[in-house]
């Protein structure tokens, strides 16, 4: 570990239940630096919701990738932990690499998400997943100040249709800032699609937030949390 390093943790989260009340059932991430390189990685299906809540699970958004996700396990390519022993590694990595900044595209949602499973879990005993102090940074409010901004990506969004609310509404007032729309500009790939799951998310929202510090541009908005950071990326025509 070097000192001087400035190290981010990146985490994507996927989940069962409501939107209101999720409760994750996976969750992934990547030690990093502003630069994109990964020093450290992990990837946990979370045993109290994917093993035990089926019911849940049988409705969660993407249960169609539950069989890939029991494959994975049992070919050890992820591993399968409670939340309480997948919340002490990430805790310890925290600690052994002295992250101050958590990152995700969305942050809000992730950071809500870990907290809310958190208090599920342990009825209100523990409430925040993360040590007090640590700063979110949001990789879907940077890439809207910077990467959304260019031109070239109003051009792209306007040739494929990537519109906000519902894709392709010649009345859309904004252009659409998700993850996979953004991943696709940067790649030129428009047929591209997000796995939807952890760690897979996370090496392309890396790659999205190498690009954001690439660009130099100025974020008057900051890189924390804003909800409402898609609206600055209208449409003109």
């Amino acid at each position: 570990m070097d000192k001087r390093i400035n190290y981010i943790l990146v985490i994507d989260t996927e989940t069962a239940n409501t939107i209101d009340c999720p409760l994750v059932y996976d969750i992934g991430g990547v030690v990093t630096d502003r630069q994109g390189r990964i020093y450290e990685s992990f990837s946990f299906a979370i045993s109290d919701i994917f093993v035990f809540e089926p019911e849940l699970m049988s409705s969660a958004y993407y249960a169609s990738k539950i069989p890939a996700y029991r494959a994975d396990i049992a070919a050890c390519r992820r591993d399968c932990k409670s939340f309480k022993n997948a919340r002490t590694y990430i805790l310890s990595l925290i600690n052994r690499y002295h992250i101050t900044t958590v990152a995700a595209y969305n942050a809000a949602f992730d950071r809500d998400a870990l907290n809310n499973t958190l208090r599920w879990l342990s009825k209100s005993k523990l409430r925040w997943f993360f040590p007090y102090g640590i700063e979110f940074m949001c990789i879907w409010n940077m890439a809207c100040q910077t990467l959304c901004q260019r031109p070239t990506y109003r051009d792209f969004c306007e040739k494929y249709n990537f519109t906000s609310n519902r894709a392709g509404d010649p009345n859309a007032k904004n252009y659409s800032t998700s993850a996979e729309t953004v991943y696709r500009y940067l790649t030129l790939s428009p047929r591209y699609e997000e796995e939807h799951r952890g760690y897979d998310d996370v090496l392309i929202e890396i790659a999205i937030m190498k690009r954001c510090f690439e660009t130099h541009m100025a974020m008057p908005n900051g890189t924390g949390i804003r909800r409402n950071c898609w609206q600055s990326v209208k449409r003109t025509v």
